[in-house]
């Protein structure tokens, strides 16, 4: 299938794309919100200002897709590999990102408020200047991360890897750090 063949199917109310291939795809801002993505090929996708909300994306292969100023509100990205995805900008609150491979993918300034990151791979990954207030985040890797600028107030970041993570004028107000691993190897109590 062809994102020709995806538009017209969208349009005529299909939402079921299940493990489609479209890998290099051009979907800039693409309005395709619902549409069930589980398990898709989606490798280097152009999805930069896309619509996708309440999409279903778990299981996804998102490497190194483009995903700048996209509108993922209440997205399910379960298991999705997004490693080296580029997210600046991307309304993510809300989303299920839990067991999720984000290991360098650049999220700087998106919007993660309220979103489920559990046990996530975040390592190397941009989360400068990200708002994060109230997310959840237990036994997600933040190693290396950079969290500079980022707002974590009220989040829930218990048993979180942040080795060597970058924590300059992050907002960590009420956020909740039992049994995390803080930048200096100590384990927060």
């Amino acid at each position: 299938m062809n994102t020709q063949e995806l538009f017209t199917k969208y349009a005529r109310g299909e939402r079921s794309f299940n493990g489609i291939k479209l890998p290099s795809a051009n979907l800039r801002g693409a309005n395709l919100g619902g549409i069930d993505f589980a398990r898709a090929d989606l490798r280097d996708a152009d999805l930069t200002g896309a619509s996708l909300t309440g999409a279903n994306l778990s299981k996804a292969d998102l490497r190194g897709t483009k995903l700048e100023n996209a509108h993922l509100s209440e997205v399910i990205l379960c298991g999705a590999n997004l490693t080296q995805a580029i997210l600046t900008n991307t309304h993510l609150n809300e989303s299920d990102l839990s067991g999720a491979l984000l290991a360098g993918a650049d999220l700087s300034d998106a919007n993660l408020h309220q979103a489920s990151i559990t046990a996530a791979n975040l390592q190397g990954a941009n989360l400068s200047g990200a708002k994060m207030g109230g997310v959840r985040m237990w036994k997600a890797d933040l190693q290396g991360a950079n969290l500079t600028g980022a707002d974590l107030s009220e989040a829930n970041m218990c048993e979180v890897n942040l080795t060597r993570a970058n924590l300059n004028a992050t907002d960590m107000s009420e956020t909740f750090l039992t049994g995390a691993i803080m930048p200096d190897g100590s384990i927060h109590s």
